[in-house]
């Protein structure tokens, strides 16, 4: 029997790149549209906090921009164990050894849940000796006993991150934390040093809780005895007589010296991270401000001493932090 001859049938058109362009079409697309929405009503749009430092430079050259990009959730949380580092009166290095591990450990979250026992920013195991569920879900807490910890290790500060942080969790993936260096210095810079935290999004819409935003500075700050806390003065009012906010103010003491001059500034970069989740509608330091919803979320240069305009409109000076809640 002879063969029967195969009718060639034409191969089949790759349509892959068609669809990774269509793909990559749709990214461009998303990412506009985030842009767009960042950048529309002054900051007003879907919330979002970006950190920045300046790197180091030549006299008389400024340094590149590098920056770190975060939720508001996780800005807030990042502050709070960078300002009880500071609080402590611990280095810098401390403070980036802190924020790289729980950059690993929990991305920056408060976790209620995680590997066998393990809780919070830093996934502590109550039956490990670091608290109870309701102490490690703290982040003051959490924070500060890491920090303890830390402390006791003779020389961290010279050691490789992934070894002083190691030595404190007792991790399964001690190398994991090195990747989170370079952006836990960028969080650092921004928070605790010469670099600043910005946070864009619409201004709060519903009443803050003054009291828990003094409760939450004084037990952060309020044993380092750097600064004093005056009452509570009378509610902002607009034109018609309604509240609209309630001030926190925080006053270097006299002659605190550096000390007191970071610890303000860690104050007021705690503020603007964590303005969305406690309707923070203002923050005056220095001669900057912050108003939720404007600039698209930065601070504003207001002058100074010597600089034409009217200063600071919220009148802080330089060794005063105050804050405005929505009410």
């Amino acid at each position: 029997m002879g063969r029967v001859s195969e009718i060639p049938r034409p191969r089949p058109r790759r349509r892959r790149p068609m669809r990774s362009a269509a793909g990559l079409l749709v990214l461009l697309a998303l990412a506009g549209y985030f842009i767009v929405q960042r950048e529309s009503t002054g900051g007003g749009g879907a919330p979002y906090c970006t950190a920045s430092v300046r790197e180091g430079a030549d006299p008389g050259r400024e340094g590149a921009l590098r920056t770190y990009e975060m939720t508001p959730e996780q800005a807030g949380y990042a502050a709070t164990i960078a300002a009880v580092g500071v609080a402590k009166g611990l280095p810098d290095r401390a403070v980036t050894i802190a924020l790289a591990t729980a950059m690993q450990e929990s991305s920056l979250r408060n976790l209620d849940h995680g590997d066998r026992d393990s809780l919070g920013l830093f996934q502590q195991r109550p039956s490990q000796g670091w608290g109870t569920p309701e102490q490690i879900m703290d982040p003051v807490y959490s924070a500060g006993i890491f920090y303890d910890r830390l402390a006791e290790i003779k020389g961290y500060s010279r050691l490789p991150l992934t070894v002083a942080a190691q030595k404190v969790q007792r991790s399964g993936f001690p190398q994991a934390y090195a990747k989170h260096e370079p952006d836990a210095i960028v969080l650092t810079g921004a928070l605790a040093g010469s670099g600043e935290v910005s946070c864009g999004g619409p201004p709060p819409t519903g009443p803050g809780d003054p009291q828990k935003v003094r409760a939450d500075l004084a037990r952060i700050f309020g044993q380092s005895g750097l600064h004093t806390m005056p009452p509570e003065p009378g509610p902002a009012q607009d034109g018609g007589g309604r509240v609209k906010e309630a001030e926190i103010s925080l006053v270097e003491k006299h002659d605190a010296g550096e000390a007191a001059q970071r610890t303000t500034r860690v104050m007021a970069q705690w503020a603007v991270a964590n303005a969305r989740g406690m309707n923070i509608s203002r923050v005056s330091y220095g001669w900057k401000g912050w108003i939720a919803g404007e600039a698209k979320g930065r601070w504003q240069d207001k002058g100074g001493p010597g600089k034409s305009g009217d200063g600071d409109p919220h009148n802080a000076v330089p060794a005063e932090v105050r804050i405005f809640v929505n009410r």
